[in-house]
């Protein structure tokens, strides 16, 4: 096989991985009655305890297998990021740390290919360097939607502090999420900042805001989509009116927030949790029985990526097209490996008030 031909094979199979191939002293009833005399961390929200329906809502037509059945869960409060963790965030932990991500380092073929199926040749060194994948946004024209290395970049010198490559940079951009980080990279964050991944439980009680039982983060009324997030209008993706103000990633806080105030839990980046990726998770779930605080499934499985650990991400990106992915819905999800970034992926943390009390 050549080396040219053999790369985007390489690039997309290892390093994209997804399922297609605030005011201190914040108190609501809830928060009152558990938190005692804990306060509010800058830049969090609390989530109350709730019971919920998590996974695909009866009317929702863009619902995927994965999504189903829909099931009751309780969780308990927590509290969670207003928005996704934003470059100035980043950058200080960075700064404190010396924390170098993994889109900046060297890539290593002998754990790569741990990962690929038996056999597969190893591409020349040229191609082997750090980097990440972006958006080509001067797609012209696309052969079918299943091969999304159409529109896949995968770019060397690409990362968070450069996320369009080496001659890019995210000077004026403080606001604005970060990107190009891995699943590995947010809990080197987390670990630093006293927090942790959310569960997709937690997310999804999170961006349902003050509902139980909704589609979308506002509600289950499809035509406000564009007045609530960033996503894509028009041809995906070959064309992109931007009608909601922005034709890519947008700064935080751009769009409205949920009931909760919590901003961005629908479109601009895609925000991994601390859960496996198991396609069959729901329909292998016993629901007749009570479901408290779900950590996800025990193993990973996915079918079209049997070789990765991989884990879920929510709420869609700037990049979402009912026609395409329609991510955007608060039950959907996507799988990304734990080492694989790119331009529309971020996260958001949490904490508990054990955690903090610690």
């Amino acid at each position: 096989m050549k080396i040219n031909s053999f790369l985007p094979k390489l690039i997309f199979s290892v390093l994209f991985l997804t399922v297609f191939s605030c005011k201190k002293n914040q108190k609501n009833d809830d928060f009152s009655t558990n938190a005692g005399t804990i306060e509010t961390p800058q830049g969090m929200i609390w989530v109350p305890k709730k019971t919920f329906i998590q996974g695909a809502k009866g009317t929702d037509k863009y619902a995927m297998p994965r999504e189903k059945p829909a099931h009751e869960v309780t969780v308990d409060g927590f509290f969670i990021d207003i928005t996704e963790v934003t470059n100035a965030q980043f950058k200080k932990f960075v700064n404190e740390t010396k924390y170098v991500t993994v889109a900046e380092h060297p890539i290593i073929w002998e754990e790569i290919k741990k990962q690929l199926p038996p056999g597969t040749p190893k591409p020349h060194d040229s191609i082997l360097q750090p980097g990440s994948l972006i958006f080509n946004k001067n797609v012209k024209a696309v052969v079918g939607m299943d091969n999304y290395y159409q529109w896949w970049t995968w770019k060397i010198g690409a990362n968070w502090k450069n996320p369009q490559g080496p001659n890019s940079s995210i000077e004026g951009k403080d606001d604005f999420p970060v990107v190009h980080i891995t699943h590995q990279d947010a809990l080197a964050y987390c670990k630093w900042a006293n927090r942790r991944l959310p569960t997709e439980a937690e997310w999804e009680s999170a961006a349902l805001g003050k509902n139980t039982n909704s589609i979308f983060t506002w509600g289950d009324d499809a035509s406000l989509l564009i007045e609530k997030a960033n996503t894509w209008q028009g041809t995906f993706p070959i064309k992109n009116e931007p009608k909601d103000g922005f034709e890519l990633i947008a700064p935080v806080k751009s769009y409205p927030s949920n009931s909760l105030g919590l901003f961005d839990m629908s479109g601009n980046v895609w925000e991994v949790t601390a859960d496996f990726f198991n396609v069959n998770h729901y329909s292998d779930l016993d629901i007749s029985k009570p479901i408290l605080n779900p950590k996800g499934a025990e193993k990973r499985y996915n079918p079209d990526n049997p070789y990765q650990v991989e884990y879920v991400m929510k709420g869609g990106s700037f990049l979402c097209n009912a026609s395409y992915c329609a991510s955007f819905r608060i039950s959907a999800k996507m799988g990304v490996a734990e080492d694989s970034s790119s331009d529309h992926m971020g996260f958001r943390t949490v904490a508990t008030i054990e955690m903090l009390k610690k």
